[in-house]
């Protein structure tokens, strides 16, 4: 499987296509650093705006969030509920 994009050769490809980070998050509508949440941690939402700025799909960026070990397309959906039941389960002090 491809490896993940390092998060400087992301900011970099948002740089080369004439935009950064910044002024794709607030053109989104969001906060300037709200799309960093992206490069460190899975977020759909903000994967697919980072993405379409590159015109590429998000799994070109991160195929390791789209993929699995066996190269089969993960059902991104079923497994955000998966893991929010399982963090349900973690006891919080």
């Amino acid at each position: 499987m491809k490896k993940d994009w390092h998060k400087a050769d992301i900011i970099a490809a948002l740089r080369k296509s004439g935009t950064t980070l910044a002024a794709l998050s607030r053109k989104a509508g969001l906060s300037s650093s709200t799309l960093a949440n992206a490069i460190v941690r899975p977020w759909p939402k903000g994967e697919f705006i980072i993405a379409h700025a590159l015109s590429i799909h998000p799994a070109e960026i991160w195929p390791s969030r789209y993929y699995d070990a066996n190269h089969d397309l993960i059902d991104r959906h079923t497994l955000i509920r998966k893991n929010r039941k399982n963090m349900s389960l973690i006891p919080h002090p």
